[in-house]
């Protein structure tokens, strides 16, 4: 690329104009072949009418174009039906390359209990060096129990707590 010239804006444009030209020429081309091509085809299929005058002449041309009608009827029904066995034909080719292809259905997975470990070992292999124990990385904290709890548990039996408020009313009432 670094040998290659650039080329200036301007002769960039004079080219892309020139381009432009023989492109719109050819078109016009095109088209008027198109346009003759159709001009043949309708003077060889349709030729221009000729009314007659004489009442069986008349009934000869509705018989001439009545049988022109059938024979182009047949030539499109005859088209169609070759259009639709090609259709039918790639329809089943593309259902063959499908099935050639082959069919995947997606496995049903199953749920494995496995530890961070495991799975880590499992993807990255013997690389895995990493404990992912979160539990030991947790900090250590000491419970403060309070005195009321304590004394909530070393209450023991409910009857030697009632003789001890026994006591108490005593007191009260002396």
């Amino acid at each position: 690329m670094a040998c290659e010239k650039r080329l200036s804006a301007r002769r960039k444009h004079t080219l892309k104009g020139c381009m432009l030209l023989v492109a719109t020429n050819m078109l016009e081309a095109e088209a008027g072949v198109k346009v003759s091509e159709r001009e043949n085809f309708l003077s060889d299929k349709c030729p221009p009418l000729e009314l007659p005058y004489s009442k069986d002449e008349l009934e000869e041309l509705c018989k001439k174009l009545h049988d022109q009608i059938d024979i182009s009827e047949e030539e499109r029904y005859s088209i169609e039906f070759k259009l639709n066995l090609v259709m039918t034909e790639v329809r089943d080719l593309n259902i063959k390359i499908v099935d050639m292809r082959g069919k995947f259905k997606r496995p049903r997975l199953k749920k494995v209990r496995m530890s961070a470990d495991a799975m880590l070992k499992a993807l990255l292999g013997s690389k895995h060096t990493v404990n992912m124990d979160l539990r030991a990385n947790l900090k250590q904290v000491k419970k403060e129990v309070k005195e009321e709890d304590k004394q909530l548990r070393d209450v023991g039996d409910w009857r030697k707590n009632i003789e001890d408020k026994s006591d108490r009313k005593k007191m009260f009432d002396s």
